[in-house]
């Protein structure tokens, strides 16, 4: 049996192989701590392998059909859209992910974005090194807002925990429904209309793509921030750029986009204005990579074992 660790996991090569040292006697490790977008050596990389475990780098149909051998992959990620994931299933590889691992870093930043951008703080801390004052920087608070959550899985729901503790009044949105006191259950059109800010903790599949369009934006009051920490696609930049540069809604948050960082300097959320950006960094804390490269080996060792767990379907 093979293991190919076919990307850097995010955590320091010494700690990440001493992490995967319970599965030596079992199976043959080759770790790459370089990331390759090419096909040809991505297939290279994992042409031998049983098991290959991957974070956010993409594997398409070509490099699935390549690794003759696989039977496994073990993601380090939530989301698999990155995954060629029916080629997967048409070969029979298991796909297993590491669900839970960022949920308290995606929230943390969710609230450090938000704070940021009710409190100017990097307009104040600008104004604060050329001899500036408060003049035209004061913000707002979070007590008594409407606080709207599309997606109510783990991340969701610690984030609405959080907005509870903060004195928002926290509305939400999901296919299913959790039993939380104080989480108000409505209809996407009305959570729109409704909050003062909204959190998108949605998977991207094809239900979710493009959920926020223009219509949808068109829907939201002139106060609203929208934030997005779950994928790029669920939005549509274009539109959202558009209403923040008509000020019909007052700001954004933004961590996704269309493809992974480094986003072109042209991407037109970048030009927007009462605009955070921040590279795809929400799930990466040094806590959170440890936690998903646990996820990741003990994904494999379970499989090993002849179990199964964390699977994607």
């Amino acid at each position: 049996m093979k293991m190919v660790i076919i990307e850097p996991l995010g955590v320091q090569d010494e700690k990440l192989l001493e992490m995967a040292g319970h599965l030596k006697d079992k199976a043959e490790i080759v770790y790459y701590n370089t990331r390759t977008s090419d096909t040809e050596e991505l297939i290279e990389r994992g042409k031998d392998a049983d098991i290959i475990a991957v974070s956010n780098l993409p594997l398409n149909a070509q490099v699935i059909e390549g690794c003759k051998n696989l039977k496994l992959l073990s993601v380090a990620f939530t989301g698999v859209d990155h995954i060629a994931m029916d080629v997967c299933w048409k070969n029979g590889v298991k796909v297993c992910n590491s669900a839970g691992y960022s949920t308290c870093a995606v929230a943390d930043l969710v609230f450090g974005m938000l704070i940021a951008l009710y409190r100017n703080i990097i307009p104040c801390d600008k104004a604060c090194r050329i001899e500036g004052t408060k003049d035209g920087l004061v913000g707002f608070e979070l007590e008594g807002k409407k606080f709207g959550i599309v997606g109510t899985g783990a991340i969701g729901l610690r984030v609405a925990s959080i907005a509870q503790a903060f004195g928002c009044e926290v509305f939400a949105y999901s296919r299913t429904k959790k039993g939380v006191p104080g989480l108000k259950y409505v209809d996407l059109d009305s959570l729109l209309a409704e909050c003062d800010i909204i959190s998108l903790h949605t998977p991207l599949n094809e239900e979710t793509k493009g959920l926020i369009n223009k219509e949808k934006i068109g829907l939201m009051k002139k106060n609203a921030v929208l934030i997005n920490t779950s994928r790029g696609p669920v939005v549509d930049s274009e539109a959202l750029a558009e209403a923040l540069k008509a000020s019909t809604i007052a700001g954004a948050c933004i961590d996704v986009f269309e493809n992974e960082p480094p986003v072109v300097k042209e991407h037109p959320l970048l030009a927007a204005p009462n605009t955070i950006v921040t590279p795809h960094i929400a799930f990466a804390t040094k806590e959170a990579l440890v936690k998903r490269a646990e996820i990741v080996f003990d994904n494999v060792a379970k499989y090993l074992a002849g179990e199964l767990q964390n699977m994607v379907k």
